[in-house]
């Protein structure tokens, strides 16, 4: 079950991921944090990207192998990157502006979609321990969002509220995408291909998207300030990614259950909002992720 323990490994590093974007988002622009992060992620990547054209074999044998791809392949790469730009540009929007206990639990709920579409497109079956722990922790993402509401942001109206379903819907299709890309029988690219081509490609619309807000005066262009933040994010977005998408390419790997436990992220946001960001309300939401722990442990032990 490596695939299980790699999703849990992954949702505490994007945690910090989270925390890291929203320490940036103080000092830069929405569009300035994304092209920077994944600007130096695709340098991570580059070596293996540069051997996959030219056939240097640097990887070949290792986990970090990658094919050259088709254009076919490039292509569906390219689709799923400006899907996860849009589910980044506004889910980094509503993170901005919103406290990140709330966001956090909006994300949150990015699995039960998931989890809806694995049923029907991929005919993924849950057993018992598995469905039970899904609707436990649907009722844990119930009573965070009660709570988030006494926090005065109307779930209605508020444009960021907005952004962050925009974020979470556009998130679902792009995990579909995932599953279809590298867990399928219909193309089964490795996860080192869609990782590094899709760093570099979103890193390609960042960069047009950031000329677009600086020629037409938009109001979400500012001025870059140089921050280690960034490079933080980067750093756990990167290895974050590697470890879902890897979990994702084993055998047997199940998305409905990958995508829950990777929103167990939570945790680490509630954490940090609790210490570094002084937010509030904090018994009742950590009443509710003590019943999304009981709910992720109910998904382990159902998968074991």
């Amino acid at each position: 079950m490596i695939w299980l323990w790699a999703a849990v490994a992954s949702a505490f590093l994007l945690g910090f991921y989270d925390v890291a974007k929203k320490r940036a988002s103080t000092k830069n622009d929405v569009l300035h944090i994304l092209l920077y992060a994944t600007g130096i992620s695709t340098c991570f990547f580059l070596p293996l990207i540069l051997s996959s054209i030219f056939g240097w074999g640097l990887a070949d044998g290792t986990v970090f192998e990658m094919q050259r791809g088709t254009p076919y392949e490039h292509l569906m790469v390219f689709v799923k990157s400006l899907i996860v730009s849009v589910s980044w540009i506004t889910g980094l929007m509503g993170l901005k502006n919103l406290p990140i206990t709330t966001a956090g639990t909006i994300k949150t709920s990015r699995p039960v979609f998931v989890l809806v579409f694995s049923i029907l497109l991929f005919g993924e079956r849950l057993n018992l321990w598995q469905w039970a722990g899904i609707l436990v922790a649907l009722v844990a993402l119930w009573l965070l969002g009660r709570t988030s509401r006494k926090e005065g942001v109307d779930f209605a109206r508020n444009k960021w509220i907005i952004c962050m379903w925009v974020a979470v819907l556009t998130g679902v299709v792009s995990a579909i995408m995932d599953k279809y890309l590298m867990g399928s029988n219909y193309m089964a690219l490795k996860t080192m291909f869609v990782q590094s081509w899709c760093n570099f490609y979103i890193t390609l619309i960042m960069v047009v998207a950031v000329l677009i807000a600086r020629f037409s005066g938009s109001k979400v262009y500012q001025p870059y300030r140089h921050d280690w933040a960034i490079v933080i994010i980067a750093v756990f977005i990167a290895a974050s990614d590697f470890l879902y998408f890897y979990s994702l390419s084993r055998p047997g790997s199940m998305l409905a259950v990958v995508s829950m436990l990777r929103r167990s992220s939570v945790i680490v946001t509630f954490v940090c909002g609790a210490i570094l960001f002084k937010e509030n309300y904090l018994k009742q939401k950590g009443l509710a992720l003590a019943i999304l722990l009981v709910g992720m442990a109910l998904l382990v032990i159902g998968t074991n």
